[in-house]
């Protein structure tokens, strides 16, 4: 299988994520398999990305579901690391509603890489049909203006080597806790970036399923730099976001036994919370 993109696109988030049903898979079918492929270009550390390979499937179901787009949540268990190559996603439907609950394989080589089950839908329609009826005690992090955080120009270059992933994209950290990228980490277990995609495309619900996981792994606050596997990841995504820059904002609160939570926020151009994380993760050795 060619591990070319699969699908033409503006933008290169689209094409790395496109997705192709194989034979005998029909829309709206109980079960369907896709052809997908992983990209280096994702890889930090070890291997490639997990919010992209959870794009990857997200582009899988969003396919196998067109009436139900969006990803209202998902939980991803990551069984293997996923690496440069052509893969398949088998998307199984468990039952469909206004809401349709799924379970999703990404597979490379015979190798489970993620196992996830998610419940998705139309969240333009779900806040239509609730229009008015919000209650918010969160508040969106207070960065100072993009042009006045650090970003890809200031990234040494040891840390593209790690994470080449960081070429995909344009990330501007919160100067209160970049100290780690110059070894003076500020200690309080917390990162906040401007995100977005260095080509220009805007987000959607597909991408901040990725963008929950770009931010590096909150142990590099802690001085503990490195590759920190995921060992799960749930996802909630909230609403569709605005167009323009995303705020991302994740933090630890314990880190015991080889292991760390992150809890991750994404703040939309709106201030509307769009997309919120808990992931367990292996800390970095």
């Amino acid at each position: 299988m060619s591990t070319e993109p699969l699908a033409a696109s503006t933008h290169e988030f689209d094409r790395q994520t496109a997705v192709r049903p194989l034979p005998g898979t029909a829309s709206d079918a109980p079960a369907g398999r896709y052809a997908a492929a992983l990209t280096g270009g994702w890889s930090v550390g070890g291997g490639v990305n997990g919010g992209f390979q959870l794009g990857v499937v997200g582009a899988a179901v969003r396919a196998h579901l067109p009436a139900h787009p969006d990803p209202v949540s998902i939980s991803a268990h990551y069984l293997s690391a996923g690496t440069d190559g052509p893969a398949e996603v088998e998307v199984d439907l468990e039952r469909v509603g206004r809401l349709a609950t799924v379970r999703a394989r990404l597979v490379q080589g015979g190798a489970t890489r993620i196992a996830a089950i998610g419940t998705f839908g139309d969240l333009a329609a779900a806040h239509e049909a609730a229009a008015g009826d919000e209650r918010l005690t969160a508040t969106p992090p207070d960065l100072p203006a993009p042009e006045r955080c650090p970003g890809p120009e200031h990234t040494p270059p040891q840390m593209l080597e790690i994470a080449p992933m960081m070429e995909r994209f344009e990330m501007r950290f919160d100067p209160a806790c970049a100290g780690f990228a110059v070894g003076a980490p500020s200690g309080q277990g917390r990162l906040s970036a401007w995100f977005r995609f260095r080509d220009g495309r805007e987000p959607d619900t597909l991408s901040l399923l990725t963008a929950l996981d770009v931010l590096p792994p909150v142990t590099f606050d802690l001085g503990r730099p490195g590759w920190a596997p995921t060992l799960s990841l749930t996802a909630h995504v909230r609403r569709r976001p605005a167009p323009g820059w995303l705020r991302i904002t994740q933090a630890t609160r314990h880190l015991a036994g080889g292991m760390f939570e992150e809890d991750c926020e994404v703040w939309d151009a709106d201030d509307h919370l769009v997309a919120q994380a808990r992931q367990l993760a292996l800390v970095p050795r």
